[in-house]
């Protein structure tokens, strides 16, 4: 099936219909991607927790950082930073980025491609996320930015993180000599929440309260931190053997000062972005990225998305003047839930603190996560423990 994934994000604004394609393709493209110019983009990865990170002596601090002023990462291990490549082939021909042996493609996309790799040091696999810098540096996604200058925040912002709902950046591979830049990231063996595609339905109310939680869950660490993702939806949510989500591509993510979440851009996915994003408005963006996670809910529990038009344009126009509209058969208090998220007035719309205690997330008698002390104490805020009834043990060290 074809698909446009994470890298090819919506145009700052909207593009006339593309009328030579199919409407399961276009429709497809604006759940996916947004971008219909350029083909199939980047799939993201599935994998398996990585294990020990092991830091260098000789690696040094490469990526600029992109992050708030006086940021404190959480991590309690850097980011292993590799100022060297060494491209070669194992005994059985396979090839080797430095220790890592390829296993297998994953996805590819118009700015890079995703491998899967096995590590000789550790005999774990990791899923690499490879770029051309030079290609990078010719994509422009803003007046003053490139795709590298995406790419470069993308790293910047996961070198702090340290959360279970949250995909972990393992190490940097960037030599200056060479046109590569590689992004190694835990592989989670499982599998994207939903099945974007024709033939998926919804899901079941208590397996998708349990994926919302933990979605929660990671989205109000980012908030905490001052991270907005930008590009909440069922493809960038990963779910791990044993049932947990993890947020992952950070790849049109931000970082704001001082609680002023004031953005201009909006690179996200279409049918996923919030209303006063399609009018050209600054907007906040932890706002915004409530609405794509109540697209997403929605997603899971409808088994479609709520508002996609047969082009760009139309699509926004559904997302900004459609009336939601929820089928019968839902819980109320699910409907209620829906209806808060997904209001259209961003001023309106309910919030994480009222998300984490409406009635149908804490329903059946569980609540969010037990929390734990964050490393880097930010604003006291505690980072979100282990799932109860979840075996999914932890341990980035």
């Amino acid at each position: 099936m074809i698909s446009c994934l994470a890298f090819l994000r919506k145009p700052e604004r909207p593009m006339d219909p593309i009328y030579h394609l199919s409407n399961h393709f276009y429709q497809e493209c604006l759940v996916n991607g947004g971008c219909l110019e350029d083909g199939a983009a980047d799939a993201f990865y599935k994998g398996k927790a990585a294990g020990n990170i092991f830091v260098h002596e000789d690696c040094k601090q490469l990526i600029p950082c992109f992050c708030r002023k006086n940021q404190v990462t959480c991590r309690r291990i850097p980011v292993k930073e590799t100022t060297s490549v060494r491209q070669t082939k194992n005994v059985n021909g396979k090839k080797m980025i430095n220790e890592y042996v390829r296993e297998g493609k994953i996805g590819c996309g118009s700015y890079g491609k995703v491998v899967l790799y096995r590590s000789n040091n550790d005999g774990k696999p990791y899923a690499i996320k490879a770029f051309y810098k030079s290609r990078l540096r010719k994509v422009r996604v803003a007046p003053s930015e490139t795709a590298m200058t995406d790419v470069l925040r993308e790293v910047s912002i996961m070198k702090t993180l340290e959360h279970p709902n949250v995909v972990n950046l393992i190490e940097v591979i960037d030599d200056p000599e060479s046109d590569h830049l590689y992004m190694v990231l835990e592989y989670v063996e499982g599998k994207e929440i939903c099945n974007l595609s024709e033939t998926a339905g919804p899901i079941d109310e208590t397996t998708a309260r349990r994926y919302f939680r933990d979605i929660i869950a990671g989205v109000t660490y980012l908030h905490a931190h001052n991270i907005v993702h930008g590009d909440i939806k069922p493809e960038n949510l990963l779910l791990t053997r044993s049932g947990r989500v993890k947020i992952g591509d950070f790849s049109v993510s931000q970082v704001f000062e001082d609680d002023n979440d004031v953005l201009r851009r909006c690179p996200g996915t279409p049918a996923f972005t919030a209303p006063e994003c399609c009018q050209d408005l600054l907007y906040h963006g932890k706002a915004a990225d409530m609405w794509a996670v109540g697209i997403t809910l929605y997603y899971m529990v409808v088994g479609c998305c709520p508002f996609i038009g047969v082009s760009l344009p139309d699509t926004y126009d559904k997302i900004v003047n459609s009336p939601l509209s929820l089928p019968e058969e839902l819980d109320p208090d699910l409907k209620d839930l829906c209806q808060g998220l997904l209001c259209k007035d961003p001023m309106q719309r309910i919030t994480l603190n009222v998300v984490v205690e409406h009635p149908w997330v804490v329903k059946e008698g569980v609540s969010l996560p037990q929390q734990r002390s964050c490393r880097c104490k930010l604003s006291g805020f505690q980072c979100q423990g282990p799932v109860p009834g979840v075996d999914d043990s932890w341990n980035p060290l």
